[in-house]
């Protein structure tokens, strides 16, 4: 893309088109920012896509399931791809922080997680049973680590080459991209358009481990300057002194805390596909409603979204937390009151519609703010304490199957309603950092 092009369209999303929002990034930074703007947005829309269309959650669980891999397999995906992404942030980022320029890291994370996800598609042609299952998983778990070192980098390039003003613009709109590619794929399968056998999906999981590649390639093209080094501290010791910060910074406590409540948006979609009488077994095309309704929203929020977040990250937090509350206070309760009523699949989808929205927000809300939240120095350490303590949440979180077992989905729908209310409220005593 031309820096003519760069720069039109960063006019066009951001309606700057003088460079003027530069009041927290280098002069030298302000004058790259269009080309750095669209080489950002083209690199996340790539792996965003790639995301949705090997999605562990729904993508992986079939294709493992029509192998014939042991179910033990197919339950480690999600805690695998969510835990190993963002337990080992807090033991990484002093070595990633000890580089001056670290959009290398992020393209050979990108590069290697697309390399996993073109080997799963090599296991998806040549083996079956427990060899695919396993194969899988450890490819996965290799993907969680590149996705981990890449979740460090990221923030600390995003928050040096572009202007706090854009940052929600360009992820938000950079996940409404992704979103529509991956809302055509959840229609083909809806319609029956795409043949659902094994090789239709290794080659699904080839684009998307060849989108992840063209990512990390793409992404070099940032004009990244040297940022604030920090040396000699080990791992450990890094980590132990990084712990230290919850003491230091209420803020980030508080942040935290909202942002482990607000985990529920995540963990919920399952327990309404329960609802709808979803299972494993069904075929994917009896899925596709609920591709297209998470793709749907994810289309038509994450722009809006973003351009909230670059205004007040707090307010996208509250507000997300609400309608995270709201939704999944009336299922619920409906499940409570009515549970024939929950058994249609597309009255659960126009359900995660309105979830999947909240958690869009959840998701710009707490990445810009952030970013925000945190100055030059501490970025990075920053991101790695709070993603560490939300994969340790994330693992905690298979409690709920068990409270689903013993009280019914209904309860846990609830439950996870009360913790969005929680989070609402303490997201209110967040500062504004968009200032």
């Amino acid at each position: 893309m031309t820096e003519k092009i760069s720069a039109q369209l960063h006019e066009l999303l951001t309606g700057d088109d003088e460079g003027r929002l530069c009041k927290d990034i280098p002069e030298s930074a302000c004058r790259h920012q269009p080309v750095n703007f669209a080489t950002h947005l083209i690199s996340l829309a790539a792996t965003k896509t790639g995301d949705g269309l090997a999605d562990p959650k729904l993508v992986l669980a079939w294709l493992l399931g029509a192998l014939g891999a042991p179910a033990v397999t197919v339950g480690l995906l999600v805690p695998i791809r969510e835990s190993l992404a963002l337990l080992p942030q807090l033991f990484t980022s002093a070595t990633i922080r000890s580089l001056p320029v670290r959009k290398w890291v992020w393209a050979l994370g990108s590069i290697i997680q697309g390399a996993c996800i073109l080997a799963m598609a090599g296991v998806a042609i040549r083996f079956e049973g427990a060899a695919a299952g396993w194969s899988i998983v450890v490819l996965l778990a290799i993907f969680a680590l590149a996705r981990s070192a890449c979740s460090v980098s990221y923030k600390d390039v995003l928050g040096k080459t572009v202007s706090k003003q854009s940052r929600g613009t360009v992820t938000g709109t950079a996940g409404s991209v992704a979103a529509a590619f991956v809302l055509m794929f959840g229609l083909l399968m809806s319609s029956g358009a795409l043949p659902l056998k094994v090789t239709t999906i290794a080659i699904v999981l080839v684009v998307a481990g060849c989108l992840w590649i063209a990512a990390g390639t793409i992404f070099l093209r940032i004009k990244e300057e040297p940022g604030a080094t920090e040396g000699g501290a080990n791992a450990w010791n890094r980590a132990i002194d990084q712990l230290g910060l919850l003491q230091e910074d209420g803020q980030l406590v508080r942040f935290i805390a909202v942002r482990g409540l607000l985990t529920a948006t995540a963990l919920a979609p399952p327990f309404l596909l329960a609802l709808a009488g979803q299972t494993g077994e069904r075929t994917l095309t009896s899925l596709g409603p609920f591709v297209v309704a998470s793709s749907l929203a994810s289309v038509l929020s994450g722009y809006v979204w973003g351009r909230f977040a670059d205004q007040s990250s707090k307010r996208v937090l509250i507000a997300s937390a609400l309608a995270g509350a709201m939704i999944l206070g009336i299922v619920g309760t409906m499940a409570l009151a009515n549970p024939a009523a929950t058994s249609a699949s597309y009255l659960m989808a126009a359900a995660l519609f309105v979830l999947m929205i909240a958690y869009q927000g959840v998701r710009l809300g707490r990445s810009t703010h952030l970013v925000d939240m945190a100055d030059a120095d501490k970025r990075a350490s920053y991101t790695a304490l709070s993603n560490t303590a939300i994969g340790i949440l994330l693992l905690i979180g298979g409690v709920f199957g068990l409270i689903a077992e013993w009280l019914g989905t209904e309860a846990v729908l609830l439950v996870f309603a009360a913790m969005c209310l929680g989070a609402a409220v303490l997201a209110s005593g967040l500062d504004e950092v968009q200032v």
